[in-house]
């Protein structure tokens, strides 16, 4: 199995950090854009995207700033991030993604957030 390689990603989001926070760790709110149904049961999310089911476990969390999860299946020094970022001067909001995946899966992998991170654009309305 090929070594997996962590990557970033940023996106401009135009959002309060407060709003978009309750997009990135609550159930009701990952639903709208990240995957078809969210549960949460002791820091553990089941996402299931067309009845397939992935966990991942609450590894750490920053009210409005970030949100850090492990695949329960997964190399242990993985894990996907969303960290908000908000600009002192201009209050420009971002979202940066941090992720890990294979060389031969990363740009399926950047597609595949490019993609989520347009549902949650619409969402907000942004």
């Amino acid at each position: 199995m090929s070594e997996k390689k962590k990557f970033n990603l940023e996106y401009e989001i135009k959002s309060s950090p407060r709003i978009l926070y309750s997009f990135l760790n609550e159930a009701n709110g990952l639903t709208q854009w990240f995957a078809d149904d969210v549960t949460v049961r002791d820091q553990v999310y089941t996402f299931t995207w067309d009845d397939e089911q992935q966990k991942a476990r609450l590894i750490a969390a920053k009210e409005n700033k970030l949100v850090r999860f492990r695949w329960l299946d997964d190399d242990p020094q993985c894990y996907f991030e969303m960290e908000i970022i908000q600009d002192e001067l201009t209050n420009d909001v971002a979202l940066n993604i941090t992720d890990f995946a294979t060389e031969e899966t990363i740009a399926e992998r950047k597609l595949i957030w490019n993609n989520q991170i347009d549902y949650l654009v619409s969402t907000l309305g942004a």
